[in-house]
């Protein structure tokens, strides 16, 4: 399937850590290698690639995307590579696969995790060498495609967990780019919902798109965003079609925390998430390994009384300039190692370090 040209598919954002981002996309796409693309869902792994279709010298020729967890597994062979008649029940007649469509152009592999390991092996060797064979065909086919995959979970994971094969990854890692959750994208939260907001009020047909109070801005803000941009588009525009008046007061997190919810929960006890909240990245060597390895996050006090509670923003506000301040002092002051200890790009390191410059410079013993 082809995708819009790259008008239609819009990445927006202007904090530190978006554009440094959108850098390394640029960068990246000049080069005719494979790319991987490592974020949280939600995050725009899609549009990233893209970006990195229409800025690449491949623009002219086709961008075809496939999100192979969304495909059965035992079609997958045959999605990506196509098939002869006959070659498995209701194969009537020969069908091309994604890489013959996407001949001189990009092949977007999406959720690359979903692929079975034979289908990784035959994806190796594509990569490898260019050429492959339909499904219940002998003759060998060519082409010249260059393959962008995207992976929600830290791929070094997904090899000691047997659902990457280390060969394809190794292939892939020309360029990695580690696309920036929302939470790190410090001032694109107000941004982005006032051009959401200004979207959907121009398709509902109102004539100006209502603003937001300090309140409810001060409620996006302090949201960790798991389903990161996706998520913060829908909060937006649910909050947008609440409010018939020029203002917008409060915005709903949550559409199931409502009134009639039953007073006790049901009985249902979820999988332990992969990660440290929904949708979130897997740290190398596991979150509690990585949660010992710094003391996080930090004791709180059993006693403490309600009286005693900060607010949320201000009690975000010391956490993060907690784990800034000892991670400065666990390196030196360096903020490049810094950034490494907290599992952060330097990019994002600095901008949470201009944020809270005042209180880390007030901090006894500050490198």
């Amino acid at each position: 399937m082809s995708t819009p040209a790259p008008g239609l598919l819009e990445a927006l954002g202007q904090s530190d850590a978006f554009l440094a981002f959108m850098e390394q996309v640029a960068a990246a796409a000049r080069v005719n290698r494979p790319a991987l693309l490592v974020g949280e869902r939600g995050t725009g792994k899609e549009l990233a690639a893209t970006r990195l279709h229409f800025h690449s010298p491949r623009w002219e020729a086709p961008l075809v995307t496939v999100n192979l967890a969304a495909l059965p597994r035992t079609l997958l062979e045959a999605e990506l590579f196509g098939h002869e008649a006959g070659a498995f029940t209701g194969a009537a007649r020969r069908r091309p696969g994604r890489f013959e469509a996407a001949d001189g152009g990009t092949l977007f592999l999406d959720e690359l995790q979903a692929a079975p390991r034979a289908v990784q092996e035959k994806l190796l060797r594509v990569l490898e060498y260019g050429t492959f064979e339909r499904l219940g065909a002998s003759d060998t086919l060519q082409v010249d495609v260059r393959v962008v995959a995207a992976v929600n979970v830290d791929p070094r994971e997904l090899i000691r967990r047997g659902r990457l094969l280390p060969d394809l990854l190794d292939r892939l890692a020309f360029a990695v780019l580690p696309v920036p959750p929302l939470r790190h994208r410090h001032g694109d939260i107000p941004y982005l919902a006032a051009r959401f907001a200004a979207r959907f009020a121009a398709e509902l047909g109102r004539d100006l798109p209502p603003s937001f109070a300090p309140a409810a801005l001060a409620t996006l803000a302090a949201h960790a965003w798991p389903g990161n941009i996706r998520e913060l588009k829908n909060v937006v525009e649910r909050a947008v079609f609440e409010t018939p008046g020029p203002q917008i007061t409060h915005v709903t997190l949550d559409p199931f925390a409502h009134p009639f919810a039953p007073a006790t929960p049901l009985a249902i006890t979820p999988a332990p998430p992969l990660s440290g909240g929904p949708g979130g990245m897997i740290p190398p060597g596991g979150e509690v390994q990585e949660r010992q390895r710094l003391s996080w996050p930090p004791e709180a006090s059993s006693s403490s009384s309600p009286s005693s509670l900060l607010p949320w923003s201000q009690a975000t506000a010391a956490f993060e300039t907690d784990l800034l301040g000892r991670a400065l002092a666990r390196s030196g002051g360096n903020q490049r190692r810094a950034a490494e200890v907290l599992g952060l790009t330097y990019h994002q390191f600095r901008g949470l370090y201009r944020k809270y410059a005042p209180a880390l410079a007030a901090r006894p013993g500050h490198p």
